[in-house]
């Protein structure tokens, strides 16, 4: 799974996720109370997820149908920024994530149990 969202995507697939497949008109309903926009905008925004490969269209009027998860994209988005910035190297993006603040000793205590279970 190989899916770039921009954040206007990202945007319509975020209430997807929270509400439950809907159809457009719904969609719609609540980006323009949430954030603003118009049906026409949201009805591009939502073609092009399908274009895609996110959203699959079902009839009848409309009802779109999410075909990734929030993980997926959040993995592959990770993946992105980890070989953009830090060429790959995951030990250099934790260092340079965890160097700037210090953690709770319950923060600690998570992350060792999270490297327990990746041994």
């Amino acid at each position: 799974m190989n899916v770039k969202l921009f954040d206007s995507e990202q945007k319509v697939m975020e209430v997807l996720w929270r509400e439950g497949n809907l159809h457009a008109g719904q969609i719609a309903e609540i980006l323009k109370e949430e954030i603003g926009w118009n049906r026409n905008t949201t009805y591009t925004v939502i073609k092009k997820c399908i274009e895609k490969g996110a959203i699959e269209r079902q009839e009848p009027k409309f009802f779109c149908k999410t075909l990734i998860t929030r993980e997926q994209i959040q993995k592959a988005e990770t993946n992105e920024l980890i070989n953009k910035l830090f060429d790959g190297s995951k030990m250099q993006f934790f260092s340079a994530f965890l160097s700037e603040d210090k953690l709770s000793k319950e923060e600690i205590s998570e992350l060792k149990e999270l490297v327990n279970k990746l041994k």
